[in-house]
């Protein structure tokens, strides 16, 4: 796997700003829309499972599992601009990402912030 499996975030070309700090330099907060959240829940499959048990009897790092959480944070984050975008934001204050088990059958992740209509200073 390269280096770009292993990233995510935003491309260059959004139109929806998100941020993981309280305010964007150069921007100033317009009108606070409220709270967004983009959540998926991703199973295991058996190959990775498999893969990830004889991996832990060795140590290592589980690259399977890695990129499927990956994939899942990045879905996460596109759902969250989906929702922003619908409610007329141009901004995500304060992103973060909650990553919990889901009843021991796969991975819940969310993506969650504070919509904003933000205007260039």
């Amino acid at each position: 796997m390269s280096i770009e499996d292993y990233g995510g975030g935003q491309g260059t070309q959004s139109d929806v700003l998100v941020v993981t700090t309280n305010d964007a330099p150069g921007y100033r907060v317009d009108r606070v829309i409220g709270e967004v959240f983009g959540l998926t829940v991703r199973s295991r499959h058996l190959g990775s499972q498999i893969g990830a048990g004889l991996k832990s009897m060795i140590g290592g790092e589980l690259k399977g599992l890695t990129k499927t959480l990956v994939e899942t944070r990045n879905q996460a984050m596109e759902r969250l601009v989906e929702q922003a975008r619908a409610r007329g934001a141009n901004g995500v204050l304060m992103m973060r990402f909650d990553v919990t088990d889901a009843a021991d059958v796969g991975t819940e992740v969310c993506a969650y912030g504070t919509a904003v209509v933000l205007s260039k200073e």
